[in-house]
């Protein structure tokens, strides 16, 4: 029964709430002054904070993935079938950039790198000869912030790749990384659809514009000749073919003219004589039957390969002005003494804790 009224004992009745809360408030009523230090100092650093923190600038690109291959292609599939050719050994859909596999190729450190390494074209036309990774260095200053690991006077991006130093490849990637984390996004603004969203954001209104410009053309560059390699080397190789033996049958023909010429009249009765015009004759056909067989391959895979091209369709370029990220200041002022009254709140309450436990 002592046990019972020991719990009852510790339960907080609703007076007792009433009392601690009206007690609270009467406390911060007395730090009213203090909290309102608090929020004054925080109105002045967000002030501080919007005007010196510069603006992001946003440059994006929108395009559609266009699944290809075979697609289209019922038609000449079903008369190729007829006529005994087989349509899949020449052109087929290739799964390489299947998928969410392009937006990771916008991200892969080679596409990446390539874009740093092409020239910066600034509207002023000033810097002639400036990289794209020479125009980041610059506004992010990283010769101030690596002086003590890298000299960039002894630096020249615009060597060949493949002459780099282990310092000139260690800088580059560093920057991929800090682009990957800061700059790129690569998304796709609606899981049901093909359409993919790169976007370049940076301090620099012209390298974001430039940036994505530059890294939308290498990697649709690359895409394009990964895509249509398999189908180019097939018209390639069926091109040199009908050529060579398109040459066969050219000499053949010219040598059955000269029989022709030089026996124009052959005895009937003599089958021996005929022997050499027939064996040309048997060449002829033979190969007029392969030219024509690889001239119906020829087409097919040339049809194929434009079928595959282009497979990327551009939507929305960046333009100037850029979209432009920044904290407003009077968002600043407001958000800056919201969080500081916040905390000097804790602050009060934390303190007033530790105070009255020391006093028991």
């Amino acid at each position: 029964m002592g046990e019972n009224q020991h719990i009852l004992s510790d339960k907080i009745t609703l007076k007792e709430l009433v009392l601690r809360f009206q007690s609270w408030i009467v406390v911060y009523k007395k730090k009213w002054k203090l909290l309102m230090a608090f929020a004054l100092v925080g109105a002045v650093l967000g002030a501080i904070v919007s005007v010196l923190k510069k603006p992001i600038y946003h440059a994006d690109t929108t395009f559609v993935l266009e699944q290809s291959g075979m697609g289209g292609m019922g038609n000449i599939s079903g008369l190729a079938s007829m006529l005994g050719i087989n349509i899949g050994s020449i052109g087929g859909e290739s799964g390489l950039f299947t998928g969410d596999n392009i937006m990771e190729l916008y991200k892969s450190e080679s596409m990446l790198s390539k874009t740093l390494l092409k020239p910066f074209d600034s509207v002023s036309n000033q810097n002639a000869g400036e990289l794209l990774i020479d125009r980041y260095i610059y506004f992010n200053e990283l010769e101030e912030k690596w002086e003590d690991d890298v000299d960039f006077s002894k630096i020249d991006f615009s060597l060949p790749q493949a002459n780099f130093s282990i310092q000139q490849d260690s800088v580059l990637k560093e920057v991929v990384k800090e682009i990957k984390k800061s700059n790129l996004i690569v998304e796709k603004p609606d899981r049901k659809l093909n359409i993919i969203k790169v976007t370049i954001a940076s301090k620099d209104q012209a390298f974001s514009k430039s940036f994505n410009e530059n890294l939308v053309a290498t990697v649709n560059e690359f895409y394009l000749k990964a895509k249509t390699k398999k189908t180019s080397e097939n018209v390639r190789v069926l091109q040199h073919q009908s050529d060579s033996v398109r040459k066969v049958l050219d000499s053949k023909i010219k040598a059955l003219a000269n029989f022709q010429d030089r026996v124009p009249n052959p005895n009937p009765l003599l089958q021996e004589g005929m022997v050499p015009s027939k064996s040309i004759q048997v060449d002829i056909q033979a190969s007029a039957a392969v030219y024509e067989e690889i001239v119906k391959n020829l087409e097919i895979a040339k049809i194929n390969d434009r079928n595959n091209t282009p497979l990327i369709q551009i939507i929305d370029q960046p333009r100037y002005p850029l979209e432009r990220a920044e904290i407003k200041l009077k968002i600043g002022i407001v958000l800056g003494a919201f969080i500081c009254f916040v905390l000097g709140f804790v602050w009060i309450y934390l303190n007033t804790l530790y105070v009255t436990h020391l006093k028991s």
